[in-house]
């Protein structure tokens, strides 16, 4: 728990930015069926080291690249990143049938992401 599990690229044109990585890393893709166009990424073998990500329409002009920790409780997680000087950016907010997903700043100004997962989540 508490690691890396997902980045998350933000892209202008996200179908040609996809394109650019299938063909020079190999990456795949495939169109996510959710509530808003997400693209889900696969950059390898399930037994090679590594993350897979995702990829949507950029909605912050500053982002580029986010980071998604999982962690084992959204909820006090937020806390402590508050309690230690850290800012939410994004709140709660469910991801149906995966989890929980929020963004927060660190004290440099850094923009990563928090998940719970919980199937259960609408």
């Amino acid at each position: 728990m508490n690691r890396v599990v997902h980045f998350e690229m933000h892209a202008d044109e996200p179908e040609k930015t996809l394109k650019f990585y299938e063909k020079v890393f190999g990456w795949k893709s495939v169109k996510w069926d959710g509530p808003e166009p997400y693209w889900v990424i696969t950059t390898g073998d399930d037994d090679a080291p590594g993350i897979n990500g995702g990829m949507m329409k950029r909605v912050d002009p500053a982002g580029n690249v986010y980071n998604t920790i999982q962690v084992e409780s959204i909820d006090d997680t937020i806390k402590k990143i508050e309690d230690f000087g850290g800012e939410m950016v994004v709140p709660k907010t469910p991801i149906p049938g995966v989890g929980y997903l929020a963004y927060f700043r660190d004290a440099e100004g850094n923009i990563s992401g928090i998940m719970n997962e919980d199937p259960s989540a609408e």
